[in-house]
Parts: C-alpha cells; sequence; structure tokens
C-alpha cells in the first residue's frame, strides 16, 4: 500500500565524487539510496531484504561505526543502497547522527528511505521531519504495520503522504508486504518521476528569515556551490559545533568543489 501526489519532475544528477569523499563505491549504480530510520524500526530488515547476499560491510572514513551497502537492480536501473546507522536525530550529537547527516546533506543520495515504526509513529516522525528539511527526494517506508494492526492501529498512508508532502509506503518488511510498493516509489524519486514537496517548519521566529538569508548569502559567497545552504545557517545560528568547525577549517569549501566538478544538482 502507497500514496503520493500525482507531481513530477526533471531528475538532478548524482554528485559521485562527494559520495566517494563519504566513504561510498558507487561503481556502476545508476542511484544510491540511503536507508535512514531510529532504532528498532526494521531498517536492517529492510535493507536485507532489498539487497539479499549483494552486499558487504567495512567501517565509515576515519570512523570506527559500521557501514553496510549493498545492490540490487529495478526497473533496469541499478541501485546501490546505503543502510546508515540508526538514529534518533540528524543534530550530530553523536558521530553514528554525524555520519548520517553528513551522508544526506553532503552526498546528496538519489532518494533517501525513511523507515519508522508504525505503532510509534509520533516518535519517529521527528527523524523524517529533520531529513525532510535537508531534502526533498525521501520517500516514508512505515515498517512493522503488521504488528501495529496486531494492536488495533490503522495508518492511513494517504493522508500522511498528502501532509508530508513525500511518497509514503505501509510495508512488513518481515513479510515482504509493501516491498513492491515501496521499490516503486524509490525509483520514482529517484528518477525525477515524482517531486516531492516536503513539509517543512516556518520561519516563524522574529528575526530569524532575514538571518538565516544573510548567513546564506555569506555562505554562498565564502563556498560557492555549496548544497543546502540554508540548512547550514539554521545549524550555525544554533550554535551546532562540527558545522561551525566546516566553516572555520574551510571543508565546506572541499564539499562545494567536489558538487561543482561532477555537476551534481
Amino acid at each position: 500500500m502507497s500514496a503520493h501526489a500525482p507531481e513530477a519532475c526533471a531528475g538532478c544528477p548524482l554528485g559521485k565524487a562527494r559520495l566517494e569523499k563519504l566513504g561510498v563505491a558507487t561503481g556502476a549504480a545508476d542511484h544510491v539510496v540511503a536507508l535512514a530510520g531510529n532504532p528498532n524500526t526494521g531498517k536492517t530488515t529492510v535493507f536485507n531484504l532489498l539487497t539479499g547476499l549483494r552486499q558487504h560491510t567495512g567501517n565509515w572514513p576515519g570512523k570506527t561505526i559500521a557501514r553496510a551497502e549493498g545492490g540490487f537492480v529495478y526497473a533496469g536501473a541499478r541501485y546501490k543502497i546505503v543502510d546508515l546507522p540508526g538514529t534518533y536525530s540528524l543534530l550530530s550529537a553523536t558521530p553514528d547522527e554525524e555520519v548520517a547527516r553528513d551522508f544526506i546533506l553532503f552526498g546528496r543520495p538519489s532518494v533517501t528511505v525513511i523507515v519508522v515504526d508504525a505503532a510509534r509513529l509520533e516518535r519517529n516522525l521527528n527523524l523524517a521531519l529533520q531529513v525532510m528539511q535537508i531534502t526533498d527526494r525521501a520517500v516514508l517506508c512505515v515498517n512493522l504495520i503488521d504488528e501495529a494492526r496486531a494492536h488495533g492501529i490503522e495508518v492511513d498512508v494517504r493522508g500522511l503522504s498528502r501532509d508530508l508532502g513525500i511518497p509514503v509506503v505501509a510495508t512488513a518488511a518481515r513479510q515482504g508486504e509493501g516491498i513492491d510498493d515501496l521499490l516503486r516509489e524509490m525509483h520514482a524519486v529517484a528518477t525525477g518521476a515524482f517531486a516531492g514537496r516536503p513539509r517543512r517548519l516556518a520561519f516563524d521566529v522574529p528575526g530569524l528569515a532575514d538571518s538565516v538569508r544573510r548567513l546564506d548569502r555569506a555562505i554562498e559567497r565564502s563556498f560557492p556551490g555549496v548544497p543546502n545552504r540554508e540548512w547550514i545557517a539554521l545549524r550555525l545560528l544554533e550554535g551546532d559545533r562540527k558545522v561551525i568547525e566546516a566553516v572555520r577549517d574551510g571543508s565546506l569549501g572541499e564539499l562545494a568543489a567536489d558538487h561543482a566538478a561532477t555537476g551534481a544538482g
């Protein structure tokens, strides 16, 4: 069962150099998928089901955090899927959060699949909304729908998709339920056949919008072409230590150079 609004867009190419900088060997992949989610949502079950035995593990560059990658073919396209560390947030309070955040923010995968627990939507949607602040190339996978039903919980996936502005798919990964729908929606987003219009937080704090705009312009002057400037500006205003360090030591400039060299959108 899946739902999304009938909209279309032109796809934007993937920045292979940026992904390789983040430790992902894209090889001959046509599209790269990031798999994100809270712990205990069945994210790894979804990963294993999609990849089968076509996967390998290692560590993220400079980290002791495990990284799992796999591959599959769908509708004639070759996909690389990266199982990001299970996190509750992208605010980089922990190394796991930093890895997940940087991959989505600077790697800019073709599509980010956010796996949530159908019985714990209120808690899990916190991460989903944070991902949607960064990218409009997202699909929400409402997993463990079988367990939710057993507790009398029904999820209105069409209503949720309408409210969030991205495709929403209900799955029970252990039984394989909904996986075909998930693949279809992932492919639609990755190829640009569907353009998300994600629900994002409004800048309704007095003076915030002006501050973000000023910082956005300053970031563009200092680091031409760096992606997601508005999000970076917000993190600077919130005092994110990692983002502040990246601005001070010029790391954002390296990411911008990758962005320009690969011609990614």
